[in-house]
């Protein structure tokens, strides 16, 4: 067992988290919808959804066979939308080609859709038992500075010599508990801001620290600027109900429940003429709502509309009229639920 194995090992029982409520479990259906849930996504942030998703589809038969409107729904307000669509698709294909049994090795995890090769390592290390090396971000930045590895992570070659360093100092034994230590450490040590080195169990061997540049590793991918969209969100109500509209199953909020939209200097009288054959009694623009996703801002002015009670109450295909509080539980996307529950304050 290498050094820094064993010393993470041993920080581990005494400092790491032991209570999270996907721990103590070899189920591999519970560790894949942490990992999944994980991704990208802090702990505290994870917990609720996990515990309500669990209450919801305790396996993964149960999540196989609903409806991806209910997937999308609980996962509201997590983000990253796709992972709740792979999350489906991955349950549909264990239970179609398994029976309902997960794929037992790293190699056959990682052929699940939104599996990628850490993940798999992960799951395959907490559900199995099996020796494999796992990657995400927070390792690769305990890893980068311990061993003072130069570039910008996302650089192929850098990732391979990541790689490298984190099947070297796998160790034949505890391997559950030292995958464990190297996320807990990244989590709440080596932390990307002010790493508290002086609680390190790596602080004597991590070479960054010896240099005095810990801040220094790993370098941050170039920044570029981040572009500004605009759009306006049409919140289109008649006799307490709401319209939504389907999005397309790919691309921003695939498959989600939102607002129409317009261009933000369009006039909303025009949509409603020709998309509902309605004509509007109102139209109040509300203040500015910025979202911020991975790389863009997205500037939304959200205009309240009163269709006219007298008007017909058309609808397209992919759209539908909801009251207020259903809509608000339905698959909408963070903005979308502030926008709804805004209007039910109302």
């Amino acid at each position: 067992m290498s050094a820094l194995a064993s010393r993470l090992i041993r920080w581990q029982v005494r400092h790491g988290r032991h209570d999270l409520p996907w721990q103590g479990t070899r189920d591999p259906y519970r560790i894949w919808l942490s990992e999944v849930m994980l991704q990208q996504t802090q702990v505290a942030t994870v917990i609720p959804y996990y515990e309500r998703f669990l209450a919801r589809f305790p396996d993964v038969k149960s999540l196989a066979g609903a409806q991806l409107d209910d997937v999308l729904a609980l996962w509201s307000g997590l983000g990253y939308y796709s992972r709740a669509r792979n999350l489906h698709a991955a349950a549909q294909a264990v239970a179609e080609s398994n029976g309902g049994r997960f794929p037992r090795t790293s190699k056959t995890l990682a052929a699940l859709p939104g599996v990628g090769r850490s993940t798999a390592a992960a799951i395959a290390v907490f559900a199995f038992g099996e020796r494999e090396a796992i990657l995400d971000g927070n390792v690769k930045r305990v890893l980068a500075r311990h061993f003072a590895v130069r570039g910008d992570p996302g650089e192929k070659q850098v990732e391979n010599r990541l790689w490298k360093l984190a099947e070297a100092q796998v160790p034949e034994k505890d391997v559950e508990r030292y995958t464990q230590a190297l996320m807990d450490l990244g989590a709440g040590v080596c932390t990307r801001a002010r790493p508290a080195c002086a609680r390190c169990p790596l602080r004597a061997s991590c070479e960054a620290r010896s240099q005095g540049k810990v801040e220094a590793y790993p370098r941050p991918r170039p920044r570029k600027p981040v572009p500004l969209r605009k759009t306006a969100m049409l919140l289109l109500l008649r006799e307490g109900e709401v319209l939504l509209e389907k999005r397309s199953p790919v691309g921003l909020w695939g498959g989600l429940w939102c607002f129409p939209e317009i261009s933000p200097r369009a006039d909303p009288r025009d949509y409603c003429r020709r998309r509902l054959g309605a004509r509007l009694a109102s139209a109040e623009r509300l203040p500015l709502l910025r979202h911020g996703f991975t790389h863009f801002t997205l500037n939304i002015t959200p205009v309240v509309c009163q269709v006219a009670s007298a008007s017909p109450c058309a609808s397209e295909p992919g759209q539908i009229w909801l009251p207020l509080e259903e809509a608000a539980g339905a698959a909408v996307p963070a903005p979308v639920r502030k926008l709804l529950n805004s209007l039910r304050a109302v």
